[in-house]
Order: structure tokens, then sequence, then C-alpha cells
């Protein structure tokens, strides 16, 4: 199945689905602080249009653009160092193992309080949700380059910086984007857990205040709008993942 047929496919599921939920709510007279139709939700995000885009979306994607990118350029440099040194391998690949046996919210307010209530508490607690699947598929694509082309190219008098280049950073990429994939979705999540223990804008402190009120159309309207951010941020991954590997594109 094509992507067109694939995406005609979602949207008519799509549409059941909003329809059905839109029935429910209606025939069953559902409160709408438990839980609203969609039609209220799209009403909610349009009157609260000027907040939410204006302030509260972009404060989220500034912390999910600044977490991400500290995650990809630490988390790659990292995989790097471990794939070069054996030593660096063993001493610090235990430790990232380690720290995902911790529940990530139990670990969260723990960076709220070291990094403070600001904006650099959310973007720490976006890298502690992004880091580990960005080093470690990084890590993994490195180790997995096929060793008879490595010793292929020594015997031909490569440098180890044409191997890298030339062999190992181009077969990584497949496994890098897999976990910068996963990572551009958690990000969103790291953010909103950020706001939620404590902000002062955002959508996840939108949502909380909007909870707290018990007004459901709002807090689904900012719900609907981190799950869009996500998409978009898996999207954008993807497609520029299918731009540097040429042969997906062929599937």
């Amino acid at each position: 199945m094509d992507k067109g047929k694939r995406g005609i496919w979602f949207a008519a599921s799509l549409l059941l689905f909003l329809a059905l939920w839109e029935a429910v709510c209606r025939l069953l007279a559902i409160p709408p602080f438990i839980l609203p139709p969609p039609s209220s939700v799209l009403h909610a995000l349009w009157e609260l249009r000027e907040p939410l885009f204006g302030q509260h979306l972009w404060a989220t994607l500034k912390e999910v653009l600044i977490g991400l990118g500290i995650s990809i350029v630490f988390g790659s440099l990292l995989a790097f160092a471990m794939n070069r040194s054996r030593l660096v391998e063993r001493i610090v690949y235990p430790y990232i193992v380690i720290s995902q046996t911790i529940p990530i919210i139990a670990l969260s307010p723990v960076f709220i309080l070291w990094f403070g209530y600001d904006i650099s508490g959310k973007i720490a607690v976006t890298v502690l949700f992004t880091f580990f699947p960005i080093v470690v598929t990084t890590y993994d694509g490195l180790r997995g380059t096929d060793r008879e082309m490595i010793r292929l190219l020594q015997t031909m008098g490569a440098t180890p910086w044409q191997i890298f280049t030339k062999l190992q950073l181009p077969s990584s990429l497949p496994a890098f984007f897999s976990g910068l994939k996963v990572a551009a979705t958690y990000s969103v999540s790291g953010a909103t857990i950020g706001e939620w223990l404590g902000a002062s804008e955002g959508l996840g402190y939108f949502g909380r205040r909007a909870s707290g009120n018990f007004q459901a159309p709002a807090l689904f309207a900012s719900v609907l709008l981190l799950s869009l951010l996500g998409m978009l941020l898996f999207w954008i991954v993807g497609y520029i993942g299918q731009r540097y590997m040429p042969q997906s594109r062929k599937k």
C-alpha cells in the first residue's frame, strides 16, 4: 500500500473516530467537564488561540527544541567516544543503562530542584527523556558497522578518520534517525512533565490549570496541540532521514 492510500485510510478512520466520539457524547449526554465532544474541543482551541498559540505553544516548543538539540549533540559525541575507546565504553555505558532503571518521572522533580523552575529546569527534564535513545541507538549503529569492510579499508591504507567518515558514520545513520524519532516524541513528554512540576507558561502548565479548574475542553485542546507537536517532530525527523538516506526512498 503506497503512502497516498495509507493517508486516505488514516484520514477516514480518524473522521470516523471523531464522529463516533461526538455521537456518544451527545447521545449519552456526557457532562462536558468529564468528556467534551470534539466540537467543544475545537471551539475551545479557537477561543483560546491567542494564549495557546501566542504564548504557551511557543514556550513548550522552545523547551523541546533546545533540550532535543542538547541531547543530539552530547548524546552523539558520547556515542562516538564510546565507539572509539573501550575504556570510555566500559566506564560510561553501565551508568547510562542504570540511569534508565530509575523511573524518569521520579527523577524529574530532582532535575527541577537542581536546575530551577525557569526554562533551564524544563530543558533539563527534556534532556533526561531524550538523551538515552539517542546515545544508545547511535552507539549501536556505530558498533554494528561491518567489520569485514573496516578491515578491507584498513588493508587499503585508509586512516581511522576516513574509515569513520566513509563507512561508520553513513552506516550508523539508520540507527541514529530511529533513535531520534523516539527522542523527538519523548521530548514533548519531557517538556510537558517539566511544566507540570512548576512553570508559568507552556502547554503542560496550561493543561494543568485547565484540569484544576475543570475546564475539560481547554485541557483537551492543550493535549491536542501537544499530540500534533509530537507528530510534527516525528515527521520532520523521518523526512530528514529520508533525505540523508536515499535508499529509504526506494522502499
